[in-house]
């Protein structure tokens, strides 16, 4: 009889002890909430329940322990049973912990990123966490319990082989998205060309890239396939774009007036529209004679990779009719054939 009281008397002391933690812990959790840091509300929210639970179950295992009980049930006073669930309790910890570490300062570094491919990988990492911490402890635990587990690592070992095989495009194109978030060599609303496809980039996701085209046709690339293309990107290292404009006058024209005609149509342009840059200033080269002309080019800076074909309507029109206006030849093919 004195055995049951001195085990009642235990666990009520457990049950007493269980809830001055948990006033303690609910204590701890709103000073952490007025501190800065965030390491402490992560280090008390993964501490604080698992603690409370390890208090009554010692608490109730001692009871027990004290307690004369019909043998059938003297399995429960067996230490290997409390040590096991302290492997899960401390799992507990351990995964809480990490998980909220992830997701605190994963999502913090994710939010200063334009992509929300960081956001996704961040997601897949605390899963992938927690899953991996419980599976060793459930290892351990059934390894401490002298239960074979030889058999449930080389299932889990071919189960993983299976799975890897079976998605390894899946998980080339995952890498391939990380490698994309890491390197960062474009962002969403980005101009690139990929493998001759040119367009604006529309999303980042962990299978693929999305790119509206010129032509406002979707294109879906696999992530893989990027990471090993060469990438051109039209708004790094900034927007303003390079314009190159092929000009050809017929042999016999004054090349200084014609240069000088060119650059004059160039600086109008940068002075009046507000698509042409006049810094860096546009520039005319005489570069060629060619078969049947002379062969100049003008350069011209547009002040957004997207506006090239507005900086070429505007200065082919202007060409045409300076070139009217001053009697300028601007040649075709032609072959002169001399018969005997």
């Amino acid at each position: 009889m004195a055995e049951i009281w001195l085990g009642a008397i235990i666990l009520m002391a457990g049950i007493f002890l269980s809830f001055i933690a948990y006033q303690v812990y609910r204590w701890l959790s709103g000073r952490a909430d007025m501190t800065e840091s965030s390491v402490d509300d992560i280090i008390v929210l993964a501490f604080g329940k698992p603690l409370i639970i390890a208090i009554l179950t010692v608490s109730l295992y001692i009871s027990i322990a004290v307690t004369d009980i019909p043998e059938a049930y003297g399995w429960l006073k067996d230490s290997r049973y409390l040590v096991t669930l302290f492997l899960f309790l401390g799992a507990w910890v351990v995964s809480s912990f990490t998980q909220n570490f992830i997701a605190l300062y994963g999502r913090w570094l994710a939010a200063h990123t334009e992509s929300d491919l960081d956001d996704k990988i961040i997601g897949i990492l605390e899963a992938t966490a927690k899953y991996i911490i419980w599976f060793i402890a459930f290892l351990l635990a059934l390894s401490y319990l002298e239960i074979d587990i030889t058999p449930l690592v080389a299932g889990a070992g071919i189960f993983g082989l299976a799975i890897a095989l079976a998605a390894q495009d899946l998980i080339s194109n995952f890498f391939g998205g990380a490698l994309i978030l890491v390197d960062k060599p474009f962002k969403i609303g980005d101009r690139v060309k990929i493998d001759g496809n040119l367009g604006d980039v529309l999303s980042i996701g962990p299978r693929s890239t999305r790119i509206k085209t010129l032509d406002y046709q979707l294109l879906t690339i696999p992530n893989s396939k990027i990471a090993n293309s060469i990438v051109t990107n039209y708004a790094m290292p900034d927007v303003k774009l390079k314009v190159k404009i092929p000009v050809s006058v017929a042999y016999g024209s004054d090349v200084r007036r014609v240069k000088d005609l060119l650059m004059e149509i160039a600086t109008e342009a940068a002075a009046t529209e507000d698509y042409v840059l006049d810094d860096p200033a546009p520039s005319v080269y005489f570069l060629e004679h060619g078969e049947s002309s002379l062969n100049y080019t003008m350069v011209i800076w547009a002040k957004a990779f997207n506006m090239a074909w507005d900086v070429q309507d505007h200065i082919n029109f202007r060409i045409d009719e300076r070139f009217r206006e001053e009697g300028i030849e601007i040649p075709f093919p032609q072959m002169d054939i001399h018969t005997r």
